[in-house]
């Protein structure tokens, strides 16, 4: 979506990630093996894991949920991406190191400011044998862009897309875009079989229909209830997959636990903290962690005490992150600064890396009296609020540690807080309802955007902002993301975002906690999937083998 905002809300997805330990370089998770506890502030965030040697026959993968569709133009689900990020590709390519590149689009130019120009990767075919097309392309490029599908806002910035030559589409845009090309490398960017899709009709996507995908593999079944399986394509264009076969089933908790215990699966892009945990220290299974856009965070709204930015800035200024992610997570999440994991650092690292830690005045890991002290200080200036803050939650053990860290941090500063505590599917609603969160001052979430570039979450700050539940203003940074959105030099966007992420701090708009890495639990004698966010959108089993050759 071009808001980029994406809460991982299927499958308790963000809260989830964070529950793998410490790795050295390898991004292996030594202290799973070892007993010894995480240290978060050793933690070592890897994109890869080893290369893998050795072919592979069958895999056995774990979901959490079963897909609720294979067309993520009609329902884009994380279950059903993790799926098909192996079957289809592509324009561009979510790299491991969370970098996009041009893919099945070979080529890409920019003759000016707002025309992309892509020339179409010859000697691609379809799972049916038929040869990718630039009239495909195009095709799929207006299917996303239809306003009933799930990424048409990424196309709000588009003039016109035209086919300008054999294989060349031409895509031009009403203002600059420079997040364009990285939703070419998500769902956006798919392309579909054009004839297989409009055969499928109603039905694409369903049990029984094909994939109409150009992927390393392609669909070999899917039993509605229990599994989906899908297998090495023989005619792949690029490099063949080491292992020839993956069936994915679905299971939650202890089941899900117990399968991957017993080796009746090999692995899983772990989405519940209960899962990992549980598997910490068992024989036979490693644990890797790598970068994501992931963070928890704390959501202010504007009908309490928290509406005032020096209050907000008082309640970052002593929370104890260090403690939250020894008690909530043990130790298996980074406390941080800012409200967007460094998975978004896609171009410009050191540049950001060293804006993050200007952030840590405002976000200390564990407060100190001076600290304490300035918070006090805000709290005297703005004048004391007489209610109590209400924190919104539910009783997962995260956000219920976030939750009393929170009320501890309030009452150190003179302050009252109260937490209320909903069930699960009511706590989601707090998301996208305003009703439902008419009675809470602030939220204990979670977040993550689906582009690398940190660009993507701060138009949460803008005005008009649906995200923007403080009713943060500031026509100043309004200005700027919009200069950053359409400055498509990376060095100068990057200075235009590390300036917004800066007003967006001193205004505490959101207040940061902790960044979420991601987490891949593995049979340990394979390896060579990615350890980062990237599986979303990567076609990670294509990578998967065995340690040995």
């Amino acid at each position: 979506m071009t808001t980029t905002n994406k809460r991982m809300a299927a499958a308790a997805g963000l809260v989830a990630a964070t529950v793998l330990t410490t790795a050295g370089c390898s991004g292996a998770d030594t202290a799973a093996t070892t007993g010894k506890p995480a240290d978060a502030a050793k933690l070592a965030l890897t994109p890869t894991t080893p290369t893998a040697k050795g072919q592979v026959t069958k895999v056995n993968w774990l979901l959490e949920d079963e897909p609720d569709s294979l067309d993520l133009d009609s329902q884009g689900t994380s279950a059903g991406r993790v799926v098909l990020t192996n079957v289809c590709e592509r324009l561009y390519q979510l790299q491991p190191d969370m970098t996009v590149k041009p893919f099945l689009a070979e080529k890409a130019a920019t003759p000016d400011d707002k025309t992309l120009v892509l020339t179409v990767r010859d000697g691609v075919t379809f799972h049916d044998g038929s040869e990718l097309t630039a009239d495909d392309v195009l095709w799929s490029l207006k299917r996303h862009a239809d306003p009933d599908m799930e990424q048409s806002d990424e196309f709000t910035n588009v003039a016109s897309m035209k086919k300008t030559g054999g294989d060349e589409i031409t895509i031009r845009f009403k203002a600059p875009d420079a997040l364009f090309t990285k939703a070419l490398a998500g769902d956006a960017g798919i392309v579909w079989n054009k004839e297989q899709v409009t055969k499928a009709g109603k039905d694409f996507g369903t049990p029984g229909q094909g994939d109409a995908c150009s992927g390393p593999y392609e669909l070999g079944s899917w039993k509605s209830g229990d599994s989906i399986t899908i297998r090495a394509y023989d005619g792949y264009w690029g490099t063949k997959p080491l292992t020839q076969e993956v069936v994915f089933r679905w299971a939650a908790d202890s089941a899900l636990v117990n399968a991957l215990k017993t080796g009746a699966a090999d692995g899983t892009y772990a989405e519940s903290p209960n899962t990992a945990s549980a598997l910490r220290g068992t024989k036979g299974l490693s644990q890797y962690y790598g970068p994501s856009t992931a963070s928890l965070v704390l959501i202010p709204t504007d009908r309490g005490g928290l509406k005032d930015p020096k209050i907000r800035q008082a309640l970052s200024l002593a929370i104890d992150r260090a403690g939250i992610a020894k008690s909530g997570y043990g130790g298996l999440v980074e406390p941080w600064a800012s409200p967007v994991g460094s998975g978004a650092w896609g171009y410009e690292k050191a540049e950001f890396e060293a804006a993050q830690k200007e952030l840590d005045k405002a976000a200390p890991a564990s407060p100190d009296a001076d600290d304490i002290a300035e918070a006090k200080q805000l709290v005297k200036d703005a004048g004391a609020p007489t209610e109590p803050i209400v924190i919104g939650t539910d009783s997962s053990q995260g956000r219920t540690v976030i939750a009393n860290a929170v009320r501890a941090a309030l009452q150190r500063i003179g302050l009252k807080g109260e937490i209320k505590t909903v069930p699960t599917a009511q706590f989601e609603e707090f998301y996208s309802d305003p009703a439902a969160r008419a009675d809470i001052d602030v939220l204990a979430g979670d977040w993550y955007i689906s582009k690398a570039d940190p660009i993507g979450f701060y138009d949460n700050g803008l005005s008009d902002s649906s995200n923007n539940w403080v009713g943060f203003k500031d026509s100043t940074y309004d200005e700027k993301v919009h200069q950053a959105l359409g400055t498509l030099d990376d060095a100068e966007r990057a200075k235009l975002v590390i300036d917004v992420e800066q007003r967006f701090s001193d205004a505490a708009v959101w207040i940061p906690v902790a960044q979420v890495p991601s987490v891949l639990v593995l049979n340990s004698e394979l390896t060579g999937p990615p350890a980062s966010q990237a599986y979303l959108y990567y076609p990670w089993a294509a990578a998967l083998g065995a340690k040995k050759g």
